[in-house]
């Protein structure tokens, strides 16, 4: 048991909000599909993300890029109505885009290597002069639409892991550099206060940072924030239907984001912010384990530490409508997102709602638990137990003596475990039904809820005592609130009365 009194009057740092600063998503192409927009409503609604990022903006999906015949030439022909309908349906719902600028229109590449099975082009532009002019009439089109003040506020990172030859032809670095600069001057020269940044790489290749950041200093390239990705996901094992890797421990997401930050202090540009557009466990969307508590209690670290280092890490993804591997052949087919299907939402997908519960001043924070103060006195407090080998201890147990501003207390505690808020546990004992029924829906989501419980308690000289044993696997939200007792105001008040009680 770890045993922890709280100083009184202490407060350790302020818990920022940026774990929640943006989400990812499945191609942008997608939001045209009913059940991706209610996936990314019920999310908003609950977690509150302010960006989302997505691929596939350029894609030919979206029809942005178009050539018309004239004669013996062909004209570039630039059409805004799916995009239109995509970011206005953003908006509507108070969600701003991270806008990625990929992957290449079929008619203005210069190569036939896609990737996905969507086919997203990873070849440079046939035509510098062509895509050139495509970026600006893209910017331009989106500050008529929605302002300029409205667009200024949106990230423009430009393409998505270029470090890998699957998502950029040979992994190209001076090609990248090449579509990064003449990318950047394109929108900078549309608008000069939008802010651009890359390289978006994926983990593996962190010299690309530093050449990077080198080039646009050498060359005098605008560049405004820092992108890169983070998994933990060692080498996989492929089966047709699923894939299934081995995990590094949880530090070393942390460690990156740590190298990352010093990088960048040590370039020419020391002070960018830094965005990790993409983190999760696995970085394939047939992986099990995003679909289990376990995923939740192994990335609950993440977002408590996370935003020491940098200045956003966006969730991939929040939903399963996504199509990377072909369109998913179940309900729970180890897709990255925060839902499933039919918005059934999983363990990870609560650990983020405990998060959004907390409060800004941190009172204590370890490798396990993040105990805050909330403006109005409240205490709100988060902890975990990832298990993530046979070796490893099941349980975990605190016991915390915390200050208070009060006496009397409400005391409302949400659990997930392997045993709530498990609804993967609860298909695999329906049999895994590839496509359930409406019944089987329900039942579903009637289990996947967090188990709540409350109880009173009463402070002792400024401080409450609570005594925290989590399982295998659980992620637990504590929230301590003061109690206004108005038992007294009712009059002939006697429960002895009342039968059975």
């Amino acid at each position: 048991m770890t045993y922890v009194k709280i100083e009184r009057g202490k407060i350790f740092g302020v818990f920022p909000d940026n774990w929640k600063f943006c989400v990812g998503s499945g191609r942008i192409g997608l939001a045209l599909q009913k059940e991706y927009m209610e996936a990314l409503e019920y999310v908003k609604k609950h977690i509150d993300f302010k960006y989302l990022r997505a691929h596939g903006l350029l894609h030919d999906d979206v029809g942005i890029y178009r050539e018309d015949s004239v004669g013996d030439m062909k004209q570039p022909f630039y059409n805004f109505t799916y995009i239109d309908k995509i970011y206005d349906s953003f908006l509507e719902l108070g969600i701003r885009p991270f806008v990625e600028i990929g992957f290449m229109p079929s008619k203005l590449a210069s190569g036939t290597q896609t990737v996905f099975y969507w086919r997203g082009n990873v070849t440079p532009p046939s035509d510098y002069g062509k895509w050139e002019k495509l970026i600006k009439a893209v910017v331009k089109h989106f500050i008529d639409r929605y302002g300029e003040k409205e667009v200024e506020n949106w990230p423009f990172e430009i393409w998505n892991e270029p470090n890998l030859n699957v998502f950029w032809k040979d992994a190209d670095q001076n090609e990248y550099f090449k579509l990064y600069e003449v990318t950047a001057k394109a929108i900078k020269d549309v608008n000069e206060n939008i802010k651009v940044g890359g390289p978006a790489i994926c983990g593996g290749a962190d010299h690309w940072i530093d050449d990077f950041l080198n080039f646009c200093y050498k060359n005098n390239v605008s560049v405004d924030f820092v992108t890169r990705h983070a998994y933990t996901a060692k080498p996989p094992t492929y089966t047709p239907h699923f894939v299934y890797h081995d995990l590094h421990p949880i530090d070393y997401m942390l460690n990156e984001f740590k190298m990352v930050r010093e990088q960048v202090k040590n370039s020419p540009f020391p002070n960018l912010p830094i965005h990790i557009t993409e983190y999760n466990s696995s970085y394939h969307p047939l992986c099990p384990v995003h679909d289990t508590p376990f995923n939740a209690a192994y990335l609950a670290r993440i977002l408590s530490e996370g935003g020491d280092y940098v200045d956003s890490f966006s969730y991939w993804t929040f939903s399963d409508v996504f199509e990377e591997a072909d369109v998913p052949r179940s309900l729970f087919h180890g897709g990255f997102g925060l839902v499933a299907f039919n918005n059934i939402p999983k363990p990870v997908f609560h650990m983020f709602t405990f998060f959004n519960a907390m409060g800004r001043d941190i009172l204590y924070r370890d490798d396990h638990i993040l105990v805050t103060k909330r403006a109005d006195g409240s205490v709100a407090i988060v902890a975990w137990n990832e298990v993530i080998s046979k070796e490893q201890e099941i349980e975990r147990e605190y016991k915390l003596e915390i200050p208070i501003d009060f006496e009397d207390i409400f005391v409302k505690q949400k659990l997930i475990d392997e045993e709530h808020a498990n609804p993967w546990r609860v298909w695999i004992e329906m049999g895994r039904p590839r496509y359930p029924s409406k019944e089987q829906i329900k039942t579903l989501k009637e289990i996947a809820k967090p188990y709540v419980s409350t109880c009173r308690m009463r402070a002792r000289e400024g401080y409450v005592t609570l005594n925290i044993k989590l399982g295998k696997n659980a992620v637990v939200l504590y929230e301590l609130n003061k109690v206004n007792d108005e038992t007294h105001t009712y009059i002939g008040l006697d429960d002895s009365k009342i039968p059975g009680y």
